[in-house]
């Protein structure tokens, strides 16, 4: 296929209309659970550069990131320097935000303080979260909010641990990228996949702000 603009049966709403990359993302990737922590550093720092950007905007420019950021090892990018931050900054296709390079390399200080407490970034999601995926009633039909409680919960103690560019609205989008919350339209088959392979605490709406009806474009 593919016109980038066709609306796809069964899609959640929100990702319909996206390029065939985007599509792969949110078939393959967005909203399954994730207990690496390569995968939670990537997820997480993506989100940091996707702050006041589009989605796609920051699709396309994984290969750059992955290989600027030395495949996201949290270790070696907390060991990087100023001088790695303006290499980055030179780095061809990067997005050239210093404030954002300079974020991924602080966090990822702040990424292995909070692995030395908790033995992973996994195990600190699960408590935080009280255990995941999530899936919150109302969601499934397409009334999804910018963000929650537990993303307010989560941005707080994340900033009060050094992070950078993490408010609540960017750690909600990294909760359900990283399926923390399974925010899949019931009638995308990814929903009921999810769902089977990794049961959910069915909850009810924690504190929701700026709701929306994706469902409506479906």
């Amino acid at each position: 296929m593919d016109n980038d603009n066709a609306r796809l049966p069964g899609y959640c709403s929100y990702w319909n209309g996206s390029s065939p990359a985007e599509r792969r993302y949110h078939d393959e990737e967005w909203g399954v659970p994730v207990y690496d922590d390569r995968k939670l550093f990537e997820a997480l720092s993506l989100e940091v550069f996707q702050c006041g950007l589009s989605w796609a905007t920051v699709a396309k420019r994984r290969p750059v990131f992955s290989k600027a950021f030395q495949d996201f090892d949290a270790v070696r990018v907390a060991a990087f320097t100023d001088e790695d931050a303006a290499r980055i900054m030179d780095t061809p296709g990067m997005i050239r935000s210093l404030p954002k390079i300079r974020a991924v390399i602080a966090n990822a200080r702040c990424f292995l303080e909070i692995r030395r407490e908790f033995g992973s970034f996994a195990a600190y999601l699960r408590n935080r979260a009280g255990g995941f995926p999530i899936v919150y009633s109302g969601h499934s039909r397409g009334l999804v909010p910018a963000s929650n409680g537990l993303s307010r919960d989560v941005a707080r103690d994340l900033r009060s641990r050094g992070f950078r560019y993490l408010g609540p609205v960017t750690v909600y989008a990294f909760l359900q990228a990283a399926g923390v919350i399974n925010d899949h339209d019931a009638r995308c088959p990814c929903f009921q996949r999810i769902k089977a392979a990794f049961p959910p605490r069915e909850c009810p709406p924690d504190r929701e702000e700026d709701l929306r009806d994706y469902g409506a474009a479906s």
